[in-house]
């Protein structure tokens, strides 16, 4: 951050811009300073147009998911248009995340791909 390197400069202010909600991180970027050259480099990226907020597929207990996990059933479920009801304690092997809704993975029960909300799932380690 107070390296006299732009390049370095340029880091510091992207991940400090990527963690403005943080207070620390919100006071260090208030006293940054970059000339107009290496701030104009440093907002190539889009970044700070961001809110700074990234989203990620949790279970019910806060485990972050990630495509080809496996994952436990912490709820009987009834498979909406099938007659397949997926049972408390089954096992969801190499589970798919979908990439417009951080609430819902793809996985196979029965040899169906169905749809489950991740608030009726447990990460298995």
């Amino acid at each position: 951050m107070w390296s006299e390197n732009p390049s370095v400069q340029i880091v510091c202010w992207r991940m400090l811009n990527r963690l403005k909600n943080e207070g620390w991180a919100s006071e260090a970027l208030d006293i940054l300073y970059l000339d107009d050259e290496t701030l104009a480099e440093a907002k190539k990226t889009g970044d700070h147009e961001n809110d700074g907020y990234v989203s990620f597929h949790e279970d019910s207990i806060g485990q972050r998911l990630l495509e080809g996990d496996t994952v436990v059933l912490t709820k009987t479920l009834d498979v909406k248009g099938s007659s397949l009801k997926a049972t408390l304690g089954t096992v969801v092997k190499n589970i798919r995340l979908v990439a417009d809704n951080i609430e819902q993975i793809e996985g196979k029960i029965e040899g169906q791909t169905i749809v489950i909300l991740t608030k009726y799932l447990r990460k298995q380690n």
